[in-house]
């Protein structure tokens, strides 16, 4: 991995002071509990309260927006367990936000929109690596900075950004990993020649720190929603693969078998070892107390070697687990995830009408509308991008777009499997930095490469600065409705291209 020091962070810190500005200017506005944020803004306030979630009064919605925002004082729980089907991270991260500053639409998305802005920069560098570039990482940068979806969500008190954070954080600390078990493969190699390392079964790759911190980050994922239990499958077994090549690259004669054997059942007993200790960490708040949903069930039950404590878990995840495969109630914002790519189907997160708005924003009628959308520019684009990444991946055998393509099958195939569930387009805040990385890449391969003739080269970066232009006007167009502005109801309409948008 080539060095530049602290040169190769100007463009990324540049990207992400950007994004992080577009993130939290305003980032109380609306002052109104947004879609899903009636869930878990109040989960996260009664973690901090009471460990657990707790049922709420019917106005708590009301009660929270009017007061002083103080976590310790307002008071909206009942004496009630609450039923959540979500693990704690995401909510306990939505929590730190309310402790800094209180239970108010600041609080609960300060913590989300940190972790949005910080996955700018995480991405730049993510992608840097796997180019070589600074040019395209602070590329990828930028473009996540603008990217809608991610944007919206980095301002919203949800957790499907506090998931992506978490699912980029494992991909980016396995891709260091790779680097340095391939540095010290090459090293050895250097120091014994290849015909000593070119055995049967070849050398061990060591300890690996960087995967098992790559591992935590999963474990975290999967403590935020469910869904991140086939990041963790598709990430190991992708790093498998890379083991896999560096063996075959020094002549192993038999790689899988050497690296299934010395590495992946080891490393990966270890991983998913990692990945299990983590998320039932995330559960002490229930597991110590004597006041979450069904914590006393296994009482009842007969005598066992499994702790009462660890019976509860699962009898509460199975009735977690029913309930998410049995949701299939209508809701007019559900969308097919095979039109997810499109955008075809927005979340309206938040939408209110002013009359009389002459003073507020110079028409009789104002629209401040919060919508799920992405940037459709970047998306559009996304869909050839990802095409060629495709291409590339099974035509020139380049791994970084395999890798590429691994997250976005993670993050958006398993849905495929779910067709009659209530699913949304904003789920993609997920693979959305996959898209983005997919884009950069692809926009990389069009400047051409540092050996191409002049005249290549002026044409690539002609290219290229036209279609990010215009994807930094779309997301100058589109940032009203992403963020919740006052503006005529007629430039909100001008804004919803098609009528699924409304």
């Amino acid at each position: 991995m080539p060095s530049r020091g602290w040169i190769g962070w100007i463009g990324p810190v540049v990207v992400m002071i950007i994004g992080g500005l577009l993130r939290f200017v305003e980032l109380g506005r609306p002052h109104a509990v947004m879609f899903d944020e009636t869930y878990y803004p109040k989960d996260a306030l009664s973690l901090l309260r009471n460990g657990v979630e707790m049922a709420t009064v019917e106005n708590a919605n009301e009660v929270l927006l009017q007061s002083d925002g103080n976590w310790r004082t307002v008071d909206i729980f009942t004496s009630e367990p609450a039923f959540v089907v979500h693990p704690p991270v995401g909510k306990w991260t939505i929590a730190v936000g309310e402790w800094l500053f209180g239970a108010t639409p600041f609080g609960w998305r300060f913590a989300v929109a940190l972790l949005g802005t910080l996955s700018i920069l995480m991405i730049a560098r993510i992608v840097r690596r796997l180019t070589r570039s600074d040019v395209i990482g602070t590329l990828a940068g930028l473009l996540l900075a603008i990217e809608g979806m991610h944007l919206v969500l980095s301002r919203t008190g949800l957790l499907d950004l506090i998931l992506s954070f978490w699912v980029l954080a494992a991909f980016g600390l396995l891709l260091i990993d790779r680097d340095a078990t391939r540095a010290r493969l090459a090293r050895r190699v250097e120091r014994d020649g290849i015909v000593s390392t070119a055995t049967q079964w070849g050398p061990r790759f060591g300890l690996r720190p960087w995967r098992w911190a790559a591992a935590f980050a999963l474990g975290m994922a999967v403590g935020v929603k469910w869904s991140g239990l086939w990041f963790v499958a598709l990430f190991l077994l992708m790093s498998v693969v890379w083991d896999v090549s560096a063996r075959r690259a020094v002549g192993v004669t038999w790689p899988w078998r050497a690296t299934v054997l010395r590495d992946a059942i080891p490393a990966g007993l270890v991983s998913l070892a990692i990945v299990a200790v983590v998320y039932l960490v995330s559960w002490t708040g229930w597991i110590t107390s004597d006041m979450g949903y069904a914590r006393d069930w296994a009482a009842g039950q007969p005598a066992s070697i499994v702790p009462e404590a660890l019976r509860a878990l699962i009898h509460y995840h199975s009735e977690a687990w029913n309930f998410h495969v049995g949701l299939s109630s209508e809701h007019s914002y559900a969308s097919n995830p095979l039109s997810w790519p499109f955008q075809a189907r927005p979340t309206s997160f938040f939408y209110e009408s002013v009359d009389d708005g002459m003073t507020v924003c110079g028409a009789a009628t104002c629209s401040s509308a919060v919508t799920a959308l992405g940037n459709p520019l970047i998306w559009w684009f996304g869909i050839a991008a990802v095409l060629f990444q495709l291409w590339r991946w099974i035509g020139a055998r380049d791994w970084r777009s395999g890798a590429v393509l691994v997250g976005i099958a993670a993050g958006w195939l398993p849905w495929l499997l779910y067709l009659d569930r209530t699913v949304f387009t904003f789920y993609t805040v997920v693979i959305s930095p996959f898209v983005v990385m997919a884009v950069a890449m692809t926009l990389g391969a069009m400047l051409g490469s540092t050996d191409a003739t002049p005249r290549r080269r002026r044409e690539g970066a002609l290219a290229v600065g036209l279609i990010v232009l215009a994807m930094v006007i779309a997301a100058w167009w589109f940032y009203p409705v992403w963020t919740g502005e006052v503006i005529p109801y007629d430039s909100w309409r001008m804004r919803m291209w098609f009528e699924s948008w409304i």
